[in-house]
């Protein structure tokens, strides 16, 4: 009989262990699932495979250290702070997060609203809305916004009333908390790499059959009103037009999905031409996107319209040509043709990268400094940085409050998100008609005010509203 219990107490054991082992393969088979499904393939705005949905979807399974006991996720209430991601970015219900020497628990789940543990309410900029808020807000809430998209996705983020709502910010402008100003930028090697770089030569010789200038963009007519201007270059100069916008030549048929956009046969479809027009999607201090940085990695002169301070952020003092510094696609249409026929005038503006030596300093540092990496597993993506940044900063004032000091406030200023009112160019007749920047982006960016503007106001009430208590006070006649 003893025999029999032994053999029944270590089959019990095995069973046991299985189940456990099975468990645990489970949650990580499905985690894994989690991570892949969140992986999406955005819609072909601004021409491109957007940059920051592979890192943000793709969020850092393999990356995060996860704290585990026995076969379940812990959560010591009276010991880990609690963030709570009101915009659920990243999908996950609850998760120990370790950030140095701090841990704290992220999780997205509404249940731990009024947990007295929860310190901070981390925003997804594009997701914001007044629909619902963590109200009422007690002295010991902060806000967090990370935000690195274009304007155009909430304008009323980027007034003055909304923004200084928050007390952390993870934005493109150099000026915030954490600076996502280079974040489609994989690193310096990538720009000085001459892998795609096709012969002066060889593009010469290709100009036969292809325009001096390319244009790729299936976002069309945005607040940048980029259409406009190159719809009227177009009447000074050859332009290849490959995206939905102002199409006139169509890519390959493999190549036509939006996926395609970092495909190294797209790229090298690009790099045969001689200038590629980069004009962003909207006009802002520091919102530079792969529109800038692809035609570098490609050994392509990028024609460059969009953040004011560009010039900030180039490898050299000769890496592009600017359209503001040209009165009129015309005469811009001049440069470029007679670039174009001056091998000389035209390889200065590739020098830096034959040479690979990138003179600006504050580039380099802004990569080297950075704590976070871009398509980089080995690195923790700007997510994970912007979560332990707040993470940190919570456990700071825990620790100042331990010693009975004053909590420390951070608080967001009106430059670490800040756009001017969108402006059309005056000198293309296609304004003379009613366009997109005429009819939507600029009521749009008006309208933005007074919504930033109403939300302050309920906001600071510190009750719960309602939609139409918004838009009321939003469309409310001034008296």
């Amino acid at each position: 009989m003893i025999r029999i219990g032994k053999k029944r107490l270590w089959a019990s054991f095995f069973c046991f262990t299985a189940f456990f082992f099975l468990l645990v393969t489970l949650q990580v088979v499905l985690e894994l699932g989690k991570s892949e499904r969140k992986i999406k393939v955005s819609s072909l705005q601004d021409g491109s495979l957007k940059l920051e949905e592979q890192q943000k979807h793709a969020y850092q399974f393999f990356n995060k250290q996860e704290l585990y006991s026995n076969t379940r996720r812990v959560l010591d209430a009276d010991r880990y702070p609690i963030l709570l991601w009101w915009s659920p970015l990243t999908g996950e219900t609850g998760r120990l997060g370790q950030c140095g020497q701090d841990v704290c628990f992220f999780t997205i789940k509404r249940t731990y609203q009024h947990n007295h543990m929860t310190k901070a309410f981390l925003f997804y900029g594009t997701d914001f809305n007044i629909d619902s808020l963590p109200l009422p807000r007690k002295r010991h809430h902060d806000w967090a916004l990370f935000h690195e998209e274009s304007p155009k996705n909430n304008y009323k983020l980027f007034h003055k009333p909304t923004i200084t709502l928050f007390n952390h910010t993870a934005t493109f402008s150099r000026h915030s908390h954490l600076p996502l100003t280079t974040q489609y930028l994989e690193g310096i090697e990538v720009i000085k790499s001459l892998r795609y770089m096709v012969p002066l030569q060889k593009k010469n010789s290709l100009r036969k059959g292809l325009a001096p200038l390319v244009y790729v963009q299936s976002d069309c007519d945005p607040p940048s009103d980029r259409d406009s201007y190159v719809r009227e270059l177009m009447s000074y100069i050859q332009v290849d037009s490959y995206g939905e916008c102002l199409h006139n030549r169509d890519l390959p048929q493999h190549l036509r999905n939006p996926a395609s956009m970092d495909d190294g046969n797209f790229y090298r479809i690009l790099a045969q031409y001689k200038f590629i027009l980069a004009f962003e999607n909207a006009v802002c201090e520091d919102y530079i996107t792969e529109k800038l940085w692809r035609p570098l990695k490609l050994g392509v002169v990028p024609v460059y319209y969009g953040s004011p301070s560009i010039t900030d952020w180039l490898p050299s003092n000769k890496s592009a040509i600017l359209v503001t510094r040209f009165s009129h696609p015309r005469e811009l249409a001049h440069y470029i043709k007679a670039l174009d026929t001056n091998d000389q005038e035209y390889e200065a503006y590739l020098e830096w990268k034959v040479k690979g030596a990138i003179s600006n300093q504050r580039l380099l540092a802004a990569i080297q400094e950075r704590k976070w990496g871009v398509q980089d597993i080995t690195q923790d993506n700007y997510i994970d940085v912007f979560e332990c940044m707040v993470c940190n900063r919570v456990w700071e004032n825990i620790r100042r409050q331990e010693k009975g000091l004053s909590p420390r406030r951070w608080n967001a200023q009106v430059n670490h998100l800040s756009c001017p009112k969108p402006e059309a160019f005056l000198f293309s007749s296609s304004n003379i008609r009613w366009t997109a920047l005429q009819e939507m982006w600029i009521p749009s960016f008006e309208q933005s005010k007074k919504e930033a503007q109403a939300l302050r106001q309920l906001v600071e009430r510190n009750m719960n509203f309602t939609a139409q208590e918004f838009w009321t006070l939003v469309f409310k006649e001034e008296t």
